[in-house]
């Protein structure tokens, strides 16, 4: 039986990530021939893989398991600073980004970070956790609407580089084919969220793994290499802003879609002292990560080094913990 579930989950997690990868590979081509400015296209790439992390986290607190669900959460979002900025960096040399998109990008990071920070220790309710995010998400999503043309001019910066539309796509063929084509992909990845959560319980009951473990080192890791993956192509093709909003909306896009709407229909109960210190090392590994682009090099080889020394460290102090 446990060799069945082995094989379940093996299968679950390869077509789970191959969905997603191909998901997250067509919204950034489409995008590119409709000539989307770059962090619109970073947040476009986060919310397509992004969908195994928040599958897999609502599939746990579902099933009950808020310590496995709040744990893919925190888990994935600081296994993506680690290899979506820090080992990205280690390959490709720098990343770096205009200063105006840095704030921006910065501000509504840290913000959604400290919001649902504050849910799952229990200091707000869910209602005004999602209030509270949408007084921060609404306006950065109207500034991405309008696009550079229409922005204010101190934020036209903020967008990165534009590219230009390729012409041939006309009479909706752009956005109607691409959906789709996405519409499956996207359902499979939710399917194969769901067989991984359930034969990863399974197996960890059977084997006496912690949950912890489980939800933050293991469910968290597999579900983030999408994006891990997104991130170092972006990266090598030296599009920073991508890189930095696809980073930051792929964490904001887990607090929002994989804890704050669930936390209205699913107690978390998850306000232990690990995941305290999870709440804690993510938002320090958020800010080291925003003050490392702050530099006039951006995030360096060393830069990268000293963000996945961090990342290091947390999976250390968790598997102590739980040990």
């Amino acid at each position: 039986m446990a060799a069945l579930d082995a094989l379940l989950f093996l299968v679950s997690l390869a077509v789970t990530l191959a969905a997603a990868a191909f998901f997250a590979r067509r919204l950034d081509r489409v995008g590119l021939r409709l000539g989307l400015p770059e962090t619109l296209l970073g947040l476009l790439t986060a919310l397509a893989a992004d969908a195994p992390e928040a599958s897999s986290a609502i599939a746990a607190l579902v099933k009950g398991e808020h310590g496995v669900g709040v744990g893919v959460i925190l888990g994935s979002n600081v296994f993506n600073l680690a290899a979506m900025v820090g080992f990205s960096a280690l390959l490709c040399g720098s990343i770096r980004i205009r200063r105006e998109a840095l704030a921006v990008e910065g501000v509504v990071g840290l913000a959604a970070t400290l919001v649902a920070g504050s849910l799952v220790l229990g200091w707000i309710d869910a209602w005004v956790a999602l209030v509270l995010l949408a007084v921060v998400l609404v306006p950065y999503v109207t500034l991405l609407a309008l696009g550079p043309a229409r922005a204010p001019r101190r934020f036209v910066g903020f967008f990165g580089e534009r590219h230009t539309p390729d012409h041939r796509l006309a009479h909706g063929e752009a956005v109607l084919v691409p959906a789709l084509m996405l519409l499956p992909a996207l359902a499979i990845i939710v399917a194969g969220s769901f067989g991984m959560v359930e034969t990863a319980l399974r197996l960890s009951h059977r084997w006496s793994v912690p949950d912890v473990i489980v939800g933050i080192v293991v469910l968290a890791i597999l579900t983030s290499l999408p994006n891990a993956f997104t991130a170092a192509r972006l990266a090598f093709q030296r599009r920073g802003s991508a890189v930095v909003s696809e980073t930051l909306n792929s964490n904001t896009t887990n607090l929002v879609f994989g804890l704050t709407i669930p936390a209205l229909f699913v107690a978390l109960d998850s306000s232990s002292a690990l995941t305290g210190f999870g709440l804690a090392w993510l938002l320090l590994m958020t800010v080291v990560t925003l003050a490392l682009f702050a530099r006039r090099d951006g995030v360096t080889r060393s830069g990268g080094i000293a963000i996945l020394l961090l990342y290091a460290v947390f999976v250390v102090v968790e598997i102590v913990s739980a040990a």
